[in-house]
């Protein structure tokens, strides 16, 4: 910081020089003790608000010691919120940038809407390529009891409209980011971005494929898997938004999508998996862990996939 010409150093020096030559009473000793509380304080509330930027990450896993969850943790009471709990799926490897932003965003928006809710991070920490289908059958299988509906949401997208519906979808799966809205993908069968479904939905399509590696085509496949399952999909209506409705958040420049389609891969990408989805998935869950994001909660569960490379041999890039 560049200081005036006009300002006197020497001054606050002789002043210091003097405060200190004198006797200590216990009006400074209170002063010094007050200075060591609220700077202690200050310390504590940059470590634990969540500005996880300053924190070192290896190997893609989130920090082991969480802060402890403040009161915007607490599960709510109010019946007004309703019976239904939501588990928020987010399928993750290393946008950590993006998290930062999308948790206590997301948790604020659904505080707002009085859903109750819970948001799962599946963080995919083995040497595979991304395989999001997977991992978002992970996280259906690890979000516990205590929630009947998931989200399948993407971390980097962002509802900009409160009149968006993130209730229970009793009725059969809901495409929150429908084509005339998402910023991005237009065409008709596309039901990526945000999609509800009850958990007995979910598993009526035996979750979703495992076979896709790398980046896109899965959500095509469970287009197919939902008119299988004979469920009707519904998708927002009267909002005026349009393309607006969302925030995308994602960089392409900083972060590029692994779109290599090699072997078999070109083909097969386009087919329809008819027995593959929860009932074949393979992974372990290496750890779990709380965290409070800028004082929001979630879950990570850091899991590693696994694959028969027999079966999917472009799970790995040669």
């Amino acid at each position: 910081m560049m200081y005036s010409s006009r300002r006197k150093p020497v001054l606050y020096f002789k002043e210091d020089r003097r405060f200190l030559s004198q006797k200590c009473t216990v009006f400074k000793l209170f002063c010094l003790c007050m200075v060591l509380v609220l700077g202690s304080l200050f310390w504590l509330q940059l470590s634990c608000s969540g500005d996880m930027s300053q924190i070192s990450v290896e190997d893609g896993h989130l920090p082991q010691k969480p802060c402890p969850l403040g009161k915007q943790a607490l599960t709510v009471d109010d019946p007004s919120w309703g019976p239904h709990k939501m588990a928020l799926l987010i399928p993750f490897r290393e946008r950590f940038e993006e998290l930062l932003v999308f948790v206590p965003y997301m948790h604020s928006y659904l505080n707002k809407k009085k859903i109750r809710h819970k948001i799962f991070v599946i963080n995919q920490v083995d040497h595979y390529r991304f395989n999001r289908a997977s991992l978002i059958n992970v996280g259906f299988l690890e979000s516990g009891n205590d929630t009947d509906y998931v989200a399948m949401h993407d971390v980097d997208l962002l509802p900009q409209n409160e009149a968006l519906d993130y209730g229970f979808p009793e009725e059969g799966p809901f495409h929150i980011a429908s084509p005339e809205l998402h910023p991005l993908y237009h065409y008709k069968t596309y039901v990526g971005g945000i999609l509800l479904l009850t958990k007995q939905h979910y598993q009526k399509c035996n979750g979703m494929s495992n076979r896709f590696w790398g980046w896109g085509r899965e959500d095509d496949e469970f287009y197919r898997r939902l008119k299988t399952a004979g469920l009707e999909l519904f998708r927002p209506t009267g909002i005026n938004t349009g393309y607006k409705t969302f925030r995308h958040i994602h960089d392409p420049a900083w972060r590029k999508r692994d779109q290599k389609r090699i072997a078999a891969q070109k083909q097969e990408q386009f087919k329809v998996d008819p027995e593959g989805g929860l009932t074949n998935l393979q992974y372990k869950v290496e750890s779990k862990q709380e965290l409070a994001i800028s004082g929001a909660p979630c879950t990570v569960v850091n899991v590693e996939l696994e694959c028969d490379q027999n079966h999917t041999p472009w799970c790995l890039l040669n």
